[in-house]
């Protein structure tokens, strides 16, 4: 049996044993190179050169775009991209989210689902008062120089007088008698203009169509936004020409007259105008007749 001492000197023998390569030219059998190891030399710089070649290799595929010919890898440019789309969808998102909080309120105001609330008129005058105490109200001399020269250079801006003025032409959306005229304090915020059945009705001016269902109440109902914070309303109509999101110009045909509507008595038009939230008559600017 072989003693333990004698085994593991034997193994140290077998490590530290020298070895030569010797590298010949083959037809002259002139030495060329020749190297003195042993079995623990070889190992030991195998190991070493396997160990830096893994490193290597992990840090040019981590660091470099070589990653990207890896499955499971993406490419950078992708990933910006991806990143940039996931902005412009949240954004959109809330957009939408804004808009639909938007057109739902305009349904529950045309189904009479909003009840008056009461404000406290004095503690918003009394509110007002304080805060316009607090604010030196007196101009200063670079802002009456500034001013004077704004005003002198609109005065004669033709651009800005003619869309100004264009700004206040509204075409009728139909022609005929007033059954019932604009009353605020019977909160009637229309007129209504007899019509026949089918009657076209046309856009008072440019816009967009932010509302264009039905309603219990009105019928069909349309309604369109258009520059300078104005909207009109057109209710209890028979069909409807165009939908939510459309474009519309000035006479164009967007509607047909009718009696829809559980509020309606007759064929006619309840056209409404409004301007920066606030009701409008609308006959101050357009003639029915």
């Amino acid at each position: 049996m072989v003693k333990p001492e004698k085994k593991s000197k034997k193994i140290k023998k077998k490590l530290l044993h020298r070895y030569r390569l010797v590298i010949l030219n083959d037809d002259t059998f002139e030495e060329r190179l020749s190297l003195n190891l042993t079995r623990l030399n070889v190992f030991v710089l195998g190991t070493l050169s396997a160990i830096f070649l893994i490193v290597f290799t992990t840090i040019l595929i981590a660091f470099t775009p070589l990653k990207e010919y890896i499955p499971g890898y993406s490419s950078t440019s992708l990933k910006k991209k991806a990143v940039k789309l996931s902005f412009k969808t949240d954004s959109l998102q809330r957009v939408i989210d804004l808009n639909e909080k938007y057109f739902t309120s305009i349904k529950q105001v045309l189904q009479g689902e909003v009840s008056t609330v009461q404000f406290n008129k004095d503690s918003i005058i009394q509110a007002a008062k304080l805060e316009a105490s607090q604010v030196d109200l007196n101009p200063i001399k670079e802002d009456s120089l500034l001013r004077q020269k704004v005003d002198k250079e609109d005065k004669y801006n033709l651009f800005e007088t003619a869309k100004s003025r264009a700004s206040f032409v509204l075409f009728p959306p139909a022609n005929g008698t007033i059954s019932e005229n604009y009353n605020s304090k019977t909160k009637h915020y229309a007129v209504d203009v007899v019509l026949a059945k089918d009657t076209p009705i046309k856009a008072t001016a440019d816009g967009t169509v932010i509302f264009a269902e039905w309603t219990t109440q009105t019928g069909y109902v349309i309604i369109l936004e258009h520059s300078y914070g104005l909207i009109s309303v057109y209710k209890h109509n028979a069909s409807l020409n165009k939908s939510q999101g459309d474009l519309v110009k000035a006479g164009e045909v967007i509607a047909a007259s009718g009696n829809s509507g559980e509020l309606s008595t007759g064929p006619h038009l309840h056209f409404e105008l409004w301007s920066d939230g606030y009701s409008v008559n609308p006959t101050n600017f357009i003639d029915f007749k």
